[in-house]
């Protein structure tokens, strides 16, 4: 996902109420809030907010739980660093 679109969005608080619980979820994470990111994804069904669990417990470094939410995601976890799956997400789930 090219740079300048990512700090758009990142950007885009104003925009945060129209965004789905995935999208917001990578809103908070990439502006530094996991905690937050976390929450609008725990609790969800569905692939894609399993896919998004996955990489927020890769990036607090419990690798035992995101391999446990990436077989959830039915994906493997990725061979990339977090920065490059996080706009990797975004690119999938922002359309």
């Amino acid at each position: 996902m090219d740079e300048i679109l990512i700090a758009e969005f990142l950007g885009s608080a104003d925009k945060i109420k129209a965004y789905s619980p995935i999208v917001k979820a990578l809103w908070f994470d990439g502006n530094g809030d996991w905690e937050k990111a976390h929450n609008e994804v725990d609790g969800l069904d569905g692939k894609a907010a399993a896919r998004i669990h996955a990489y927020l417990h890769r990036k607090e470094g419990d690798q035992w739980n995101a391999d446990y939410w990436y077989r959830r995601a039915g994906e493997p976890c990725p061979d990339m660093t977090l920065d490059e799956e996080w706009a990797e997400l975004l690119g999938r789930y922002l359309n």
